[in-house]
């Protein structure tokens, strides 16, 4: 299949997958929209860009994520009127909440849980948007769209992945949901065919280095070879829940 510019991204981070692609697509995602929002472009200071971050806000890993990049006047200048628009809105909330209107009661003896009231689900609403998060979710969704375009029309691309060192479970999760919803018939099969064995081959693969690397504090293995077991924490982790822990803070460049 010729490259084209939207296959550039998948066929890079399928020769970055190390224990998943779909984590090195997800970073590298994130990484440009941490870039948009507070790189050399200063999209902070567009007036549409703010409206946005303003109403969406950000989730508690990517204000930290936000504060390791190292922009302190940006991350000041996208806070101020975000501030602004949360003290307008909570004013608002306050000045139109009754205490008790919207909590259920249940019987003499027992209690039915309450249901939020108007402030709480003003704040869960918050807790629950986040621009880089949206951001990085609606790319993703058109880079998992790609994949499948690809592993439709491309017999190398197909040998490529079953190559690789399959995905992250939380990935997979999202793979084989894409996959029912994409294909159908003999490729939903053969799919499931090449990826399920993939899967088990590797987390064989991922739980024998993590066994490994215990085995090593036994003194009578001090002399023995690491093998692949040296990074086997950080990659173990990642194969579960996505994302190596081990990755430095992305930070803005200089």
């Amino acid at each position: 299949m010729r490259e084209q510019i939207h296959t550039i991204p998948i066929n890079d981070a399928m020769g970055n997958a190390g224990e998943c692609p779909f984590c090195y697509i997800e970073k590298r995602t994130e990484e440009h929209a941490m870039d948009f929002v507070l790189g050399h472009g200063a999209s902070y200071m567009e007036a549409d860009i703010r409206e946005m971050t303003d109403k969406e806000g950000f989730c508690r890993t990517h204000f930290k994520k936000m504060f390791d990049y190292g922009n302190a006047l940006g991350n000041a200048w996208i806070l101020k009127t975000h501030y602004m628009r949360l003290i307008d809105e909570m004013q608002k909330e306050f000045k139109h909440f009754t205490p008790g209107k919207s909590a259920k009661k249940g019987g003499l003896f027992k209690k039915e849980p309450s249901s939020p009231n108007s402030i709480t689900s003003w704040i869960n609403e918050k807790e629950c948007s986040c621009f880089i998060c949206n951001n990085v979710n609606r790319t993703f969704k058109d880079y998992m769209n790609t994949f499948f375009q690809m592993y439709k029309k491309d017999a190398d691309f197909r040998k490529h992945v079953a190559e690789t060192k399959g995905f992250c479970l939380s990935h997979f999760g999202i793979l084989c949901e894409e996959a029912d919803a994409t294909l159908s018939g003999k490729e939903l099969e053969d799919f499931y065919a090449t990826v399920l064995p993939l899967m088990e081959k590797n987390m064989d693969r991922m739980y024998e280095d993590i066994a490994w690397f215990i085995e090593k504090y036994d003194y009578k293995n001090k002399d023995a070879d690491w093998k692949t077991s040296r990074d086997a924490i950080q990659r173990g982790m990642q194969k579960i829940k996505g994302s190596d822990p081990s990755l430095p803070a992305y930070q803005l460049k200089k």
